[in-house]
């Protein structure tokens, strides 16, 4: 059974730093494509990241550009989201997603699998 599991979220002071992760079973994981969305109250779900099944390509959004990181180890079948310079708008729940193709910039950007998603909330 595919099962996406996240983890790492909390409560932190504006400024300060998480690291996400996402720990996929029953799925191929070298074969995805894995994003990251986050999903403020009383707003749409929006993408952050995405890395290529590699590890070698990724796009940020720009809301995050220079301030997360997203990686994976295909050995641990882990994505991660390092999260630096955390701000309040930064809150929500995060959720890890598996892309349908091997490649980030795949489109339309499809998903055959989705976690549960884990709260970030940053507030002083």
């Amino acid at each position: 059974q595919a099962q996406l599991v996240e983890s790492g979220g909390g409560l932190v002071q504006p400024g300060g730093s998480l690291r996400l992760s996402c720990a996929a079973s029953g799925i191929i994981f070298s074969n995805h494509a894995m994003d990251w969305f986050r999903q403020a109250p009383g707003k749409e779900r929006e993408f952050v990241a995405a890395i290529r099944w590699s590890g070698v390509s990724t796009i940020d959004a720009d809301s995050v550009k220079g301030r997360f990181t997203i990686s994976r180890d295909n050995a641990k079948n882990t994505v991660y989201l390092q999260m630096n310079s955390l701000k309040p708008e930064d809150t929500g729940v995060y959720y890890c997603a598996g892309n349908r193709s091997p490649y980030e910039d795949a489109w339309p950007r499809e998903y055959d699998y989705w976690g549960q998603g884990t709260q970030v909330t940053v507030s002083s």
